[in-house]
């Protein structure tokens, strides 16, 4: 249990009410209960204010007049919610050591802080440092570097010479290193182009679940400090993503491709490889990029969906373009 007070102190916040009222929990504004903290972020969830039996709210100086209850009042309400959920649900610490059911060689150097679960395996020249957790059925293979205070989740592998920095969190299912999509054309048949390379990931990182990222061809693929990748990514060979930029499921980036600093990619984007998108570009959800952007800025493409008469109807005058045009070009000159 935190009181009000705590919680504010943490966040950054002002009390509205009793500072010493406890809350154990949290829970969104429609289900929260009054030992729960909730938040309003989203002016589309407005209307769920006045009947909320959530115990605080975390709202604006806007919203503040609104709360029935206690609250805390914040410039951000979503991030001041991060850092209290954090608050309320601390990491779950993990005892130092080696599972019985796991395989560690000796050859590997693995901090006395670390923590290995059940059926990982950890190969020769590995290096663990502090504070790091290999969780169950993970695989890291030869000399891997894994940074202070990274947790593997669960069946992760991580492939041969892949580095990890610190504070990096891998969600079940995700491989790192794996060989790149290299293939050459000879005379008809394909053969495989030898991956070199490896994979760097920076400092803060969170990669989600069966995300894949793979080496590189000859440079390294390169995952800056303080990127976010949702689950279901694809990231192909050589790709450098710089700092802070964050990915939504089910993206994918092709070989060689370059994405600057604080980029936001909505779900289901792809990118073409060998291009370059500028520092703070915004990609919208089910974005085709098939050049590079060299300007910051919200960038969309596709077709949002529309009731299906409607879209047929449109497509069929899609399809009548060529046609229309050559029409209007014959009215322009059959008219000067």
């Amino acid at each position: 249990m935190l009181t009000l007070g705590q919680i504010a102190e943490h966040i950054g916040g002002v009390v509205k009410g009793d500072e010493a009222f406890q809350v154990d929990s949290v829970g969104t504004l429609q289900s929260a209960k009054t030992n729960q903290l909730s938040f309003l972020s989203n002016t589309k969830y407005k209307k769920y204010l006045a009947t909320t039996r959530a115990g605080v709210v975390i709202v604006n100086k806007k919203m503040q007049a609104d709360v029935p209850h206690h609250a805390i009042v914040v410039d951000d309400p979503y991030v001041a919610y991060a850092k209290a959920a954090s608050l309320l649900n601390p990491v779950k610490q993990h005892q130092a050591g080696i599972h019985n059911g796991a395989s560690v060689s000796p050859d590997s150097l693995v901090h006395p802080s670390v923590s290995v679960g059940a059926q990982a395996v950890i190969e020769a020249g590995v290096e663990l440092a502090e504070n790091v957790i290999v969780g169950p059925g993970c695989i890291v293979q030869n000399n891997v570097k894994v940074g202070t205070g990274t947790r593997l989740i669960a069946n992760v592998t991580l492939c041969d010479g892949v580095q990890i920095g610190k504070r990096v969190l891998i969600h079940p299912g995700v491989v790192i290193g794996a060989d790149g999509f290299g293939i050459a054309n000879d005379d008809g048949t394909w053969i495989k182009v030898p991956q070199l390379g490896s994979v760097r990931v920076g400092n803060d990182v969170e990669i989600g679940a069966n995300t894949t990222i793979d080496r590189g061809a000859l440079d390294d693929t390169v995952i800056g400090n303080g990127v976010k990748l949702d689950n279901q990514i694809q990231i192909g060979h050589n790709v450098v993503i710089g700092e802070n930029t964050v990915i939504a499921g089910c993206a994918g980036v092709a070989g060689s491709t370059r994405i600057g600093k604080n980029c936001v990619i909505g779900g289901a984007v792809n990118l073409a490889g060998h291009i370059e998108i500028a520092d703070g570009v915004q990609l919208t959800g089910g974005t085709g990029v098939t050049k590079t952007i060299t300007e910051s800025g919200v960038y969309s493409s596709g077709m949002p969906a529309e009731p299906n008469q409607q879209w047929r109807r449109n497509i069929i005058r899609y399809r009548q373009l060529d046609k229309l045009v050559e029409r209007v070009k014959q009215l322009e000159i059959h008219n000067k």
